[in-house]
């Protein structure tokens, strides 16, 4: 038995190497030819496919329907707030500026803003173009660049693949796990179709971890250092990541929202200042303000 485990995790590593289809065949063979039982032999093949099909790129169809399922995640714990359409209608045109002349202006269902009613400071975007900002990070930011900064944070995710990079990982992880049941599995007689749907239903895990753990301090930094690009490039002023920044660090807990998922405010101001040295953009946030402030008057 513990050498059949360890020729099924060698086959699985190797995968991981060469070609996950010609392991798969390797093991076929290998089961035909009386070199493993078959049961392990169909394991190990049942093994390599998992693995291989977790590292195939996602189509953006694909991204948006897993994004749509992060949605519904997030929409189970959070209500949409609809007390205002104007500020939510507000919040998607800042969203269209910034993402129309952006290294990708368009996702497979388009990028939509919608504001969830709590007032923790918080922020989501899903791979589907979601991007959810709750109401006390709205009331948070005191001018509409500040507020730009934020849902280009969001889009820089979304471009950046962050989720989708997250979840194929994890999905990798899931099946390797799926070879070490595999042993078992082939030793107890365990169906290989039983072992498939142990890696869909791990799905609905990885879409929760993904939300609640957040992303790393490094995808983090390089999510702000594209949002500032995209500022730049809708004519926003990119230090108004800074700005907003300096006000979540006076009231931002390390429990909860941004301080439950991302490095400190200390932290992303020191990455920011380094950054936004590259760019050099006129001020015009003040021809802004008088729209800002009518449009959130609403909270």
């Amino acid at each position: 038995m513990k050498t059949k485990f360890l020729l099924i995790i060698a086959i699985a590593l190797t995968c991981v190497m060469f070609s996950c289809k010609s392991v798969a065949v390797a093991a076929k063979i290998a089961g035909a030819a009386g070199l493993v039982d078959r049961n392990t032999a169909n394991a190990i093949s049942q093994s390599a496919i998992a693995i291989g099909t977790a590292a195939e790129e996602i189509n953006p169809e694909q991204e948006y329907y897993i994004g749509r399922a992060v949605a519904a995640n997030i929409l189970s714990s959070y209500r949409l707030w609809t007390g205002n359409a104007a500020l939510s209608a507000y919040l998607n045109n800042i969203c269209a500026a910034i993402t129309i002349n952006s290294p990708r202006p368009d996702v497979f269902n388009g990028y939509h803003v919608a504001i969830l009613d709590s007032n923790e400071i918080n922020a989501f975007a899903t791979s589907g173009g979601h991007i959810f900002v709750t109401r006390g990070l709205i009331g948070a930011a005191k001018s509409e660049d500040a507020l730009a900064s934020v849902i280009a944070h969001e889009v820089a995710h979304i471009q950046l693949k962050h989720g989708i990079k997250a979840i194929k990982n994890n999905r990798i992880t899931q099946a390797i796990l799926i070879t070490g049941t595999s042993a078992a599995g082939a030793a107890a007689g365990m169906n290989v179709n039983q072992l498939t749907d142990v890696m869909k239903e791990s799905v609905g895990e990885i879409v929760s971890t993904l939300v609640n753990n957040g992303y790393s301090q490094t995808q983090e930094f390089e999510a702000d250092n594209t949002a500032m690009a995209l500022m730049a490039g809708a004519g926003y002023n990119p230090a108004s990541l800074i700005e907003i920044l300096r006000v979540l660090s006076t009231i931002q807990t390390s429990g909860s929202g941004f301080g439950k998922t991302h490095p400190t405010p200390a932290a992303r101001i020191t990455n920011a200042e380094r950054t936004v040295k590259n760019y050099s953009v006129p001020n015009t946030s003040s021809t802004r303000q008088a729209r800002f402030t009518a449009a959130t008057r609403a909270l």
